[in-house]
C-alpha cells in the first residue's frame, strides 16, 4: 500500500507524522524502525500517528525510531499539534490524549510552515536527587547532570553509558548534560530508542528546567533553553517540591509530505 506521511521537526527533533483516524496504517514494529531510518527510510527520531478518541481532539501515538512505542514525547506533542491544525481538526487551541495523559496546547503565531506551539506537560514531583545528577519523570525518565561545559564532554558515549546504567533498568533512562548560566540553559541530550544524541529533546530540557529550579531555588518563572536544533522554553510553578503549570514553547516546522509503499 502507498502511506501518505508527512515530515516535522521541533528544533531539529524530527517525526514522521501519519493521519490514522482511518486506521489505514498498522504500526509494526520492523515497519516504523524502516520508515524511521536514516539512509533506507524517510528518517526520522520517531514516528507519531494522530488517532481518533471520544473525548479529545485526537489521540497521539508515539514510536520511538526502534519501532517500538515510546513514552511522552514533548516536541512530538507540538509536533502534532501544528500537524492537527493542518488536518483542520483544531483551531488554536486542543486537547489531546498522550499514553502519560491529556494535554493541552496553544499555537501561538504561525509563519508559512512554522507555528510556535505552547504544550501543557504534566505536573511533576520532585522526588530524586542523587550526588552528581537529578532524576526526573517528565512523561520520560530523565538523568540530568550539570556540567561547566557541554563542548568538553562526550555526549554520545557518556550518555550511552547511563543510558544502560544498571541503577536504570530495565527500562533504562534519556541523558541529559546542561550548562546553567542565570536564567540560560545548553542542553544535550542522548536519547533512548532512537539510541543516539538528538539535536533536541522537549520532555529532557523540561526536566533540565525543574532540575535548575531546584538549584536555584526559584519557585515560579521560567528558563530559556539553547540545545543543537535551536531555542525553546519551559514555563514553570514549584510548590513544596510539586512543580504545576509546566510548558513547553517552541517552534514546530513541517518540512515536507509525501508518499512511501509499504
Amino acid at each position: 500500500m502507498n502511506l501518505v506521511f508527512h515530515k516535522y521537526h521541533g528544533t531539529g527533533n524530527d517525526f514522521i507524522l501519519i493521519d490514522n483516524r482511518s486506521d489505514i496504517f498498522s504500526p509494526e514494529e520492523k515497519i516504523i524502525s524502516a520508515l524511521c531510518h536514516r539512509r533506507l527510510g524517510i528518517g526520522a527520531d520517531g514516528l507519531m500517528t494522530l488517532n481518533s478518541h471520544p473525548e479529545t481532539d485526537f489521540a497521539m501515538k508515539y514510536y520511538n525510531a526502534d519501532g517500538h512505542e515510546g513514552t511522552m514525547c514533548g516536541n512530538g506533542g507540538r509536533c502534532i499539534t501544528a500537524f492537527a491544525k493542518s488536518l483542520n481538526i483544531i483551531d488554536s487551541e486542543t486537547s489531546f490524549q498522550a499514553v502519560d495523559g491529556i494535554h493541552k496546547a496553544k499555537i501561538l503565531t504561525e509563519f508559512g510552515n512554522i507555528s510556535v506551539v505552547s504544550l501543557k506537560m504534566q505536573d511533576v514531583i520532585f522526588s530524586e536527587q542523587k550526588e552528581g545528577y537529578f532524576f526526573l519523570d517528565t512523561g520520560s525518565p530523565h538523568y540530568i547532570e550539570f556540567v561547566n561545559s557541554i563542548e568538553e564532554r562526550d555526549i554520545f558515549d557518556e550518555g550511552k553509558k547511563v543510558r544502560w546504567d544498571k541503577r536504570f533498568q530495565p527500562g533504562g533512562t534519556n541523558v541529559n548534560f546542561v550548562e546553567l548560566d542565570g536564567d540560560k540553559l545548553k542542553v544535550a541530550t542522548f536519547e533512548r530508542g532512537v539510541e543516539d544524541v538528538t539535536l533536541s529533546c522537549g520532555t529532557g530540557v523540561t526536566a533540565s528546567a525543574l532540575a535548575a529550579a531546584v538549584i536555584t531555588g526559584v519557585k515560579k518563572g521560567s528558563f530559556d533553553i539553547l540545545t543543537d536544533g535551536g531555542g525553546l522554553k519551559v514555563y514553570f510553578e514549584n510548590i513544596e517540591d510539586k512543580f504545576t503549570d509546566i510548558w513547553l514553547e517552541g517552534p514546530a516546522e513541517r518540512v515536507f509530505s509525501g508518499e512511501i509503499e509499504i
